[in-house]
């Protein structure tokens, strides 16, 4: 069983038993992701979206307008003082460390949007606290929980497509500009968490390359390059940008016997080419060198679509209620800031390579 997937289980607490009464669950944050949120917690079963918290009067009145019953504050602390089990952190990147901290000090299960921090720092400091107060702490790797995503960790850990060379993953569209973060620190956890969990390990190292063309003032990259470079040498490629005319979210696997392509948009999410190329095994001279390519059927892969934000929620619960270790837990979110930062350090310095330490 992969590392990914293992079900870690986590001391239970004396002090509460949840796994039967229904769950009350507190959002702070009702910007982008805040909305989508609210609505899967509140069509979910055995659970009650009971309170917002968000500065913004606006978006207070928003949710209200939508859900009548959902208490509403500017204060974040009087979230943390309610009977809500669990915090759902839907804020900008660099709120993430203090709201999600005084949560677990408040004895609130979290879930955070990614990235999990800014720091690895943080998050390492996050994962304790967690641990010590004996509360779930998870990262919204939305694409984790996604079926199609699923479906491609499952053909390629099946050996469909052979040895894996590489992975190309086009993450792009225009727009949406982050006031205090590159594209890279915005889209690329997207990428890195679904490619990691595809593959079933971690980068070793990586390299990346950028622009900034729009937001001089501040520095941040509009468009990123990201090459990772796995221990057994598979290869992915990561293209990122805020400033393309079309979106797109594909992803291609290339292995020696077949390749895959996942495009996210597509009403067919999976299509498997039955494509490849082989050279002869010994040759002597030019002319007795042929390569050998073959152009086989194509198949699209069947699915049963459910919404992955969905599945994240509902996993979310579940692990609140069985006190496991979710699959997008804070480790794995600790990983892929890792991973990032190492790719800051390199888009800053000319897109050397460098080793990541986990």
């Amino acid at each position: 069983m992969s590392l990914l997937h293992m079900q870690v289980p986590i001391e239970k607490s004396p002090t509460k038993s949840i796994s039967q009464r229904e769950l009350k669950v507190g959002i702070v944050g009702y910007g982008y992701w805040g909305p989508k949120l609210a609505r899967n917690f509140q069509e979910l079963p055995d659970v009650t979206f009971a309170m917002l918290a968000d500065l913004n009067v606006n978006r207070l009145t928003e949710c209200q307008t939508t859900y009548p019953d959902v208490e509403t504050t500017q204060n974040y602390h009087d979230l943390l003082k309610s009977d809500v089990d669990a915090v759902v952190v839907a804020t900008p990147v660099y709120t993430h460390y203090q709201l999600v901290r005084k949560a677990l000090l408040a004895g609130k299960h979290v879930l955070v949007e990614k990235p999990i921090t800014a720091h690895s720092e943080e998050a390492e400091e996050l994962i304790a606290l967690a641990q010590a107060h004996n509360l779930i702490l998870m990262v919204g790797h939305t694409f984790e929980y996604n079926p199609a995503v699923e479906a491609v960790r499952e053909i390629v850990q099946s050996g469909i497509l052979g040895n894996i060379y590489y992975l190309n993953s086009t993450r792009v569209n225009l727009g949406l500009l982050q006031p205090d973060i590159n594209v890279m620190w915005d889209l690329g956890p997207h990428d890195i968490s679904m490619i990691r969990f595809i593959l079933g390990q971690d980068p070793v190292k990586v390299s990346a390359r950028g622009g900034v063309y729009i937001n001089t003032r501040c520095n941040l990259h509009e468009v990123a390059y990201l090459v990772m470079t796995f221990a057994d040498g598979t290869m992915a490629n990561l293209r990122l940008s805020w400033l393309d005319p079309v979106k797109q979210r594909q992803l291609t696997v290339v292995g020696s016997k077949k390749m895959l392509v996942y495009d996210d948009i597509a009403d067919n999410k999976i299509v498997i080419y039955d494509k490849g190329v082989e050279i002869p095994p010994y040759s002597v001279t030019e002319d007795e060198f042929h390569a050998s390519y073959r152009h086989g059927e194509e198949a699209v892969y069947p699915l049963n679509w459910v919404e992955p934000l969905k599945v994240e929620c509902s996993h979310f619960l579940q692990a609140i209620r069985t006190r496991t270790s979710p699959r997008s837990n804070g480790e794995a979110g600790l990983k892929v800031v890792k991973v990032l930062e190492m790719a800051q350090r390199s888009l800053l310095n000319g897109g050397v390579e460098l080793k990541i330490e986990y």
